[in-house]
This record gives C-alpha cells, sequence and structure tokens, in this order.
C-alpha cells in the first residue's frame, strides 16, 4: 500500500516539476513567434498600402519610449529598413522586403507548427501519466 502511494506521490511531481513547466516554456515561446509573425504582418501590410497609394514620403510619429510621441517625417519610402535579428537591420526595397516577410513568415510559422506539436506531445504525456495514476487508484481500492 506504502509502496504505491509512493508510485504516485512520485508521477504527481514528474508531472508538476517537468511535465507542466515544459509544457509552459513551449506555450510561451510559441506565444513569442506568433507575436513575431503578426509583426511581419503589419509591416506587410504597411508595405502594399505604400504601394497602392504610391507613397513617396510619409508624415507619421514615433514613440520615444514610455509613450512620448514625436512628430517625424520620412522623406522618401522607397527603401525601408528590415530587422533581421541579433540587431541587424537591412536596406531594403520594397519587393526586396516582401520577399524577405514572406520567407520568415514560413520560417516562423514551421517554428511555430514545431512547438505546438511540442505542446501537443506534453499535453498526452500528461494524461497519460494521470491515466497511470488513476489505475494505480483502482488497484489501490480494489487490492
Amino acid at each position: 500500500m506504502e509502496e504505491l502511494n509512493a508510485q504516485i506521490h512520485k508521477y504527481e511531481e514528474f508531472v508538476s516539476h517537468k511535465l507542466q513547466p515544459d509544457l509552459a516554456t513551449a506555450l510561451t515561446e510559441r506565444d513569442a513567434v506568433y507575436n513575431q509573425i503578426s509583426e511581419y504582418l503589419k509591416l506587410r501590410n504597411t508595405i502594399e498600402v505604400f504601394d497602392q497609394k504610391k507613397l513617396t514620403s510619409l508624415k507619421t510619429q514615433i514613440d520615444l519610449g514610455c509613450n512620448f510621441y514625436v512628430q517625424a517625417r520620412v522623406p522618401d519610402t522607397t527603401y525601408i529598413f528590415v530587422s533581421v535579428g541579433h540587431g541587424f537591420h537591412l536596406q531594403m526595397t520594397h519587393p526586396e522586403a516582401l520577399g524577405y516577410i514572406t520567407r520568415r513568415e514560413a520560417q516562423l510559422q514551421r517554428k511555430a507548427d514545431q512547438l505546438t506539436e511540442t505542446a501537443n506531445r506534453i499535453k498526452a504525456q500528461i494524461k497519460t501519466v494521470y491515466l497511470a495514476i488513476a489505475e494505480i487508484m483502482q488497484l489501490q481500492s480494489t487490492g
């Protein structure tokens, strides 16, 4: 009887100390990837608006931080700077930027799909452990 309780406790600790934190990490990482995809979609929409309206200059407001905005004027929108990671930005034309965004979105979507798969696998493992605990408890009550 004591041995079964120890087994149940071991499984519960495995779920709470290993599987649930792993699941939370996978879901947090996936949310971060979805946020990146969202930023690229916003950039794509902005570029498409520039192209549709044939904007060559732009007046806007820039957030300097802490919601402190200043007026800004972009005299030439032919080129834009796109963040490519690790603090690097590349100057690109609109077609180049759209091509880069398409490739980057596809890459990020694959990463999000992998993280979703990982999260689903961890959820299945948690369910399996809980089923094992239920079987042990059933053995305990009948035996």
